[in-house]
């Protein structure tokens, strides 16, 4: 305490900065100064990226790009105004209904994130007499949802959808509303959550069910329709949350659902109410991402073909990778400081993989994230693999 300014009310910032620097767990932004793709250019150099969730190739597609200059010639840059007011546009419109026939659901609504529309949903539904039953892993925005909310909050344990069913069966007599949540994909390990178990555990309990389908959008079911089409739960799940800000390549999230879900969102979602609608060119380069998942389904093919590839590659250099499921292949390292001298060490030979480490996943179970796309080739696979082996042998991750 004794470093602090008494003048400076900001200056115990500088503190918690340099614990961050000691404790191995700061960082700085690289500037990406190319499009997203395969093989990027961050500064100054080129780079294998296997850090981005630009699952399927979208985020420098010729048709998006044409779909967003011909919006800003007939819309022009912005909206002008949050959606309540003059910032609905025909295109949103238009975006909302593509996106709820692509999910099957009667309606739908975009937010200007994906955090957005976790967090402004899940507290829009809920109030304090209310009570949430959340995996422990599930995403940030939908933790904060929670505590937006001021429900009582149930966490159970991950995956474990008997436990999910034992705390609504302890809740049966609670006054108020239950919601059982969960993430389709889990972002930090590529595992795919126990969608079925809990929607039976949801329906025999009275439960609204409601499920993040951030990263299965574009990479698990029919053409990329997320885990409620994975598994054959349609018509079964109350709230699917989507994103356009992976495998759709732009910005943005998505709630779906019944037509009464979506006009109380429009009423009461605060993010939605308060915040300047998609400018048009976000607006119709998402619409175009959604033709391309109808029109290319060989590009999720692609995205699955390179992901075991890549997996069976990393297994047989010695790595662990959890219990990945998905593209989302982590590479367990241990500590938080590792993570980031090894994800440092990989730029600099060449491989963009980003390091994860306390708070964003539990002390002791750092990792390198990794995540393939569909338009990686098999050279650009092997040569990270190469990399990824050498530099891990060379630091001691891997023995020799």
């Amino acid at each position: 305490m004794s470093g602090l300014n008494p003048l400076d009310p900001l200056s115990y910032l500088g503190e918690e900065l340099a614990g961050m620097r000691a404790a191995g767990s700061y960082f700085r932004l690289r500037a990406l100064e190319s499009p997203c793709e395969a093989v990027s250019r961050a500064d100054g150099r080129e780079v294998i990226n296997l850090a981005s969730n630009n699952y399927l190739g979208l985020a420098n597609h010729p048709r998006l790009k044409e779909a967003a200059v011909e919006a800003v010639r007939k819309f022009g840059v912005g909206s002008g105004a949050v959606r309540t007011i003059t910032g609905t546009m025909a295109i949103h419109m238009e975006l909302e209904r593509k996106i709820a026939a692509f999910k099957h659901c009667e309606a739908c609504v975009v937010f200007q994130s994906g955090f957005a529309a976790n967090a402004g949903t899940v507290s829009a539904l809920l109030g304090p007499e209310d009570h949430i039953i959340s995996d422990e892993l599930n995403h940030a925005s939908i933790i904060d949802g929670c505590r937006l909310s001021r429900a009582r909050i149930h966490v159970f344990r991950h995956k474990d959808a008997a436990h999910a069913a034992k705390l609504l069966e302890g809740l049966k007599d609670a006054a108020g509303r239950k919601l059982l949540i969960t993430d389709g994909v889990f972002s930090m390990d590529g595992d795919i959550g126990p969608l079925p178990a809990l929607v039976e555990a949801a329906g025999r309990h009275g439960a609204i069910m409601m499920v993040d389908d951030a990263h299965s959008s574009g990479v698990l079911g029919r053409n990329g329709r997320g885990t409620v089409d994975h598994f054959g739960l349609h018509g079964r799940v109350h709230v699917q949350v989507g994103t356009l800000s992976k495998a759709v390549g732009v910005l943005g999230g998505y709630v779906c659902g019944s037509r009464d879900l979506i006009d109380y969102l429009y009423h009461r979602a605060r993010p939605f109410l308060f915040s300047t609608s998609h400018p048009p060119a976000v607006t119709a380069a998402c619409s175009a991402a959604f033709d391309l998942l109808l029109e290319e389904p060989e590009r999720i093919e692609r995205l699955w073909d390179n992901t075991r590839y890549f997996k069976a590659a990393l297994s047989g250099a010695g790595f662990d990778t959890g219990v990945s499921e998905t593209p989302i292949t982590p590479i367990l390292v241990g500590e938080a400081q590792t993570a980031h001298q090894y994800s440092a060490a990989l730029f600099e030979e060449g491989v963009w993989a980003a390091g994860i480490g306390f708070p964003t996943v539990p002390k002791g179970k750092a990792r390198i994230r990794t995540i393939v796309t569909a338009e990686h080739n098999r050279a650009q696979l092997d040569r990270a693999v190469e990399v990824l082996a050498r530099v891990a042998r060379r630091m001691g991750i891997l023995g020799a």
